[in-house]
């Protein structure tokens, strides 16, 4: 199943983007499902349909979804409260009932992510269009699963599983309990349904479309979500510049602003293939609309990003992992090497990503951003890298 993520520049037309992508997917003969976390049903009005809960035919071919966050949140924190039962009697608190329960902020995007992993795992669709939020909330959902997973390894590793018989004993010589059999479960649980969104996310087959309006902001808007997707190891397949202004008019008011964004299409084409939508003098409504905007086809071929490593061993005596990051400033790099780990940090976005196992025994001796590209040289530890005879 081909995955597009759409996201981008707020306030640009995203969902409507999503929604003519997936209609002409659909229209070409994939079977299709676009898929959004809007609390109210932005989708539906593009559509000319209503979506929620269940997902419903919007089109022949065509499927849209808008999962209730309000009820998956009641129904896991039902769930949790009859779990711990035992923990928080001892603790004399009281039970929430599912009546007054409200989703908390991230809610959403928790339903996303689900209805993402419900979605793939159904094998009922040959095309996944998800209707993400603006760029920064979009890369920090995108993130939630991987870094989510770390911190579960980290505080209830699985390793230690294994000693479920000692626990009790454990607890007595220590003189607190343990963590319940329950506990371990859950996590386990967790873990499981993460790692499948983590799948979806990271398939090769999985692909980000940008959508901005051309102009200074929507370039800010594009470089930065672009090295925080790079960073993520998440392929930008185009850039759907949207509500583009036609060249000739007699306003001189109109004509200047088509001019700012013909400079910024120009700059664009530079890095990213990008497809102008025209603005239409109104917002698109239903499938008549949406069949008449441009947007591009399915690429049935995408190219993944890839974050090699090089030897150059017998030349520089030195290993270099090449890590993509276009648009990267050098000012706002930093490199934190943590045991088998390394943390990078580019602006306000970090990942920490495991090293290639070749990469765990040797020492970093320097990098470098060169070309949109980073650079990092690690250099054999003698007292771990095998001695030739």
């Amino acid at each position: 199943m081909r995955t597009i993520l759409i996201t981008g520049q707020g306030g640009t037309g995203r969902t409507t983007v999503a929604a003519a992508t997936a209609l002409r997917a659909a229209r070409e003969g994939t079977r299709t499902l676009v898929l959004t976390a809007d609390r109210t049903d932005t989708l539906g009005a593009v559509l000319g349909v209503p979506t929620g809960p269940d997902p419903v035919e919007a089109a022949p071919g065509l499927t849209a979804w808008r999962p209730d966050a309000a009820a998956r949140f009641r129904d896991d924190l039902t769930a949790f409260q009859r779990r711990a039962s035992t923990a928080l009697d001892l603790l004399g608190a009281s039970r929430l009932d599912a009546e007054e329960v409200t989703p908390l902020p991230g809610a959403e995007e928790l339903a996303l992510l689900r209805a993402l992993r419900d979605a793939a795992l159904s094998e009922s669709y040959g095309l996944l269009v998800v209707d993400l939020p603006p760029a920064p909330q979009a890369l920090a959902l995108l993130a939630l699963p991987e870094e989510l997973r770390r911190y579960l390894r980290r505080l209830l590793p699985p390793e230690r599983q294994a000693a479920r018989a000692l626990r009790p004993v454990l607890g007595r010589l220590a003189g607190v309990p343990m963590p319940a059999e329950w506990l371990y479960e859950t996590a386990g649980r967790w873990d499981i349904e993460l790692a499948a969104v983590q799948a979806v996310v990271e398939d090769r087959a999985t692909t980000v479309r940008l959508v901005a309006e051309p102009g200074p902001a929507g370039t800010d808007a594009v470089r930065t979500a672009a090295t925080a997707l790079a960073l993520r190891g998440l392929p930008v397949e185009g850039l759907v510049a949207n509500r583009v202004l036609p060249g000739a008019t007699n306003d001189a008011w109109l004509g200047a602003l088509a001019a700012q964004q013909r400079k910024a299409l120009d700059e664009w084409r530079e890095t990213y293939a990008v497809h102008e939508v025209p603005h239409r003098g109104h917002d698109p409504r239903g499938t008549d609309d949406l069949a008449g905007l441009p947007v591009p086809g399915v690429n049935t071929a995408p190219t993944p990003v890839e974050w090699p490593v090089t030897d150059r061993l017998a030349d520089d005596g030195v290993l270099v992992w090449h890590i993509p990051l276009p648009g990267a400033i050098r000012d706002e790099l930093d490199l934190i090497r943590r045991g088998d780990e390394l943390v990078v940090t580019v602006g306000q976005f970090r990942r920490i990503v495991p090293l290639p196992s070749a990469l765990r025994r040797c020492t970093v001796a320097g990098a470098a951003l060169r070309e949109g590209e980073l650079r990092v040289r690690f250099t054999p530890d003698p007292g771990l890298w095998p001695r030739e005879k």
